[in-house]
């Protein structure tokens, strides 16, 4: 176990920075059993900054797989309405929600593609109210995560579980600044750095960015017009301050659905649904993906995909240097919170509202008319490498380096 110092610091800054709870506010936890020590401390904080209420949704990842391997097929099309009122009735009363994202990335490896295909429908059909919701920062969010044993053991394969666990914890505890000696102000000075590039981005307005590295990327994203870099913290419509995910290195915008030309590959693998999806590529015309290969996960890739019409275009356009914090640690963490904050990524599916002007007030009608994508499914994937150049061309032709050798040009 950590040192409980430590913890307590982790769990006051995702409290007080994460979700920025209110006095009277209920908080909203999705936690593994495996990290209930953490949910309840969590909690404990909540109550002491003035939550009204706190509860919890237990994920028990085990049973999952049990359920996966022996459960009649007609159940992975069905959601429970319990839990869709659940989710849809603290939304509506304006909760807070954590997320506590930590599982063994290959449990489900042998499990049937379709059957987890089918989960992930039916659950993000159940519950799109309530993710458009937290997408367009109508509520305070934050994604976050502790060790599990067998998380742990994947990241540390050569270290025995014990040694595997405190590793991961030392490691996480680094990426979301813990380590410092006021995490909470070290938010605040590292949400600035993260705020001049995004309003650098923000100031040029730059209609295309053109990729290009030596894994074979080749990629040409238009970017719709009014659309917004952001980056370290977001806001509510009652301008309420909160940070989405800890850690985060990005600053993100959303692609316009049809302005995609070209072909990405990927950088570092993916871990989807409980499997590892590897060495990938994704060809696009007029944004949607056309083509694609893996050499591991290939039918998980095509499920994803198949997922609805959205998913077969982008949603996010997210810059992370080469040069930062967890890409500097070199570890592959086989978990999209932390890697995608080591590297440059694309997200398949849902485009975030909030990253055009005026979007969260927009109809799915006048977003769809902006060239916002719309999906069941956002899912971000790593792209981002030490060789990679962007180069930014403004409206009026003007061509900008945006990266150079994996990291910012300006």
């Amino acid at each position: 176990m950590m040192d409980h110092t430590m913890l307590e610091k982790y769990a006051r800054l995702i409290v007080k920075t994460g979700v920025n709870i209110q006095k009277d506010q209920t908080l909203v936890i999705a936690s593994p059993i495996e990290c209930a020590f953490f949910a309840r401390m969590i909690a404990q904080y909540a109550y002491e900054e003035g939550a009204r209420d706190v509860v919890v949704a237990w994920k028990d990842e085990l049973l999952s797989k049990i359920r996966f391997l022996q459960a009649p097929e007609e159940v992975f099309e069905e959601f429970p309405e319990w839990q869709k009122d659940f989710y849809l009735s603290y939304v509506k009363q304006g909760a807070a929600f954590v997320s506590i994202a930590a599982s063994d990335p290959e449990l489900l490896k042998d499990v049937n593609p379709g059957r987890l295909v089918k989960v992930q429908k039916a659950s993000n059909t159940a519950l799109k109210e309530y993710r458009e919701r937290l997408m367009s920062n109508k509520n305070t969010w934050c994604v976050v995560s502790i060790p599990t044993k067998s998380w742990a053991k994947k990241v540390f394969s050569e270290l025995s579980e014990d040694e595997a666990v405190a590793k991961l914890w030392d490691a996480i505890l680094k990426t979301v600044r813990v380590d410092t000696q006021d995490p909470v102000a070290a938010w605040e000075e590292h949400k600035q750095n993260l705020k001049k590039s995004s309003d650098f981005l923000n100031s040029n307005q730059f209609q295309y960015l053109q990729y290009k590295n030596s894994l074979g990327t080749d990629l040409k994203i238009e970017l719709p017009k009014n659309h917004i870099w952001l980056g370290g913290s977001e806001y509510t419509p009652e301008g309420l301050e909160f940070v989405a995910n800890m850690p985060t290195e990005e600053v993100f915008t959303l692609p316009k659905k049809t302005g995609i030309q070209g072909t990405v590959v990927s950088s570092k693998p993916l871990n989807y649904n409980g499997n590892v999806i590897d060495h990938f590529s994704l060809t696009f015309k007029d944004g949607k993906i056309v083509d694609f290969t893996a050499e591991q996960g290939y039918e998980i890739l095509k499920g994803l995909i198949e997922t609805d019409e959205g998913s077969y275009y982008l949603g996010e356009v997210a810059l992370v240097p080469y040069n930062s914090p967890i890409s500097n640690s070199n570890i592959l963490y086989f978990n999209t919170l932390f890697d995608e904050n080591a590297s440059c990524h694309l997200a398949i599916g849902k485009a975030y509202p909030v990253c055009i002007k005026d979007g969260e007030n927009l109809a799915k009608e006048e977003l769809e008319a902006l060239g916002v994508n719309d999906s069941l499914v956002h899912v971000d994937f790593m792209i981002g490498t030490k060789d990679l150049e962007i180069i930014g061309t403004t409206a009026a032709g003007k061509e900008i380096p945006v990266f150079k050798n994996g990291d910012f040009a300006f």
